[in-house]
């Protein structure tokens, strides 16, 4: 990913944060077929390596699996993202000389990726994928709420995954590289928007000085 000094993000907590909020990253392996991709929950188990370990499933009928990788896997995870006008900017009112762009937060982790079909492996993924996004409902469903019959069956379909991270690209493009006059004019049009993700990048881009 092309990240200039003013937008990287090196952070490790931070880029933790932006993987778990990334609620659909996509799993991307170069093979020999070309590339391949899958967009599928993951889960981050930080405390695994340096930088920590996801984990996930694809489905058994999905080639993926069965086709080796060339070199490292690589999981995409994007965060909120806007269109900035250039309208918001005072610099169009000074010399006109401004163009639209997009602000992101975007996250690229690297590394390994092991596929298997143990059982108990994939009870354990599925249990934890369930419980991270069952959690905070009123009444919320568990792996063991089925037939444990009827669940082994269902593991039979699917393929589980996990990808020690070896590096991660981070990349925060918050309208950093513009003046505070200019900044503060994003914030402004943004938090004014009626789309909800406008606003939450509002919040997230660094307030004028």
């Amino acid at each position: 990913m092309y990240v200039p000094p003013h937008f990287r993000a090196t952070d490790l907590p931070s880029l933790h944060a932006a993987m778990r909020a990334a609620r659909l990253p996509s799993l991307v392996t170069a093979t020999a077929e070309g590339l391949v991709a899958t967009p599928l929950p993951l889960i981050l188990a930080e405390a695994e390596g340096e930088y920590g370990t996801l984990y996930g499933h694809v489905a058994k009928a999905n080639p993926q699996w069965k086709l080796a990788p060339a070199g490292e896997a690589m999981a995409i995870f994007t965060g909120p993202d806007a269109y900035v006008s250039p309208g918001w900017y005072a610099t169009k009112q000074e010399t006109g000389k401004v163009v639209p762009t997009w602000n992101y937060v975007a996250v690229h982790a690297y590394g390994p990726v092991e596929f298997f079909t143990d059982a108990d492996r994939l009870l354990d993924v599925v249990t934890r994928l369930t419980e991270r996004h069952e959690a905070g409902r009123a009444a919320p469903w568990a792996v063991s709420d089925a037939p444990a019959d009827f669940i082994r069956a269902q593991l039979n379909g699917i393929v589980g995954l996990r990808l020690p991270i070896a590096r991660l690209d981070g990349k925060r493009k918050l309208s950093q590289n513009r003046n505070a006059a200019d900044r503060a004019g994003v914030i402004a049009g943004l938090a004014d928007s009626a789309d909800a993700t406008d606003r939450a990048m509002a919040a997230m881009i660094p307030p004028p000085d």
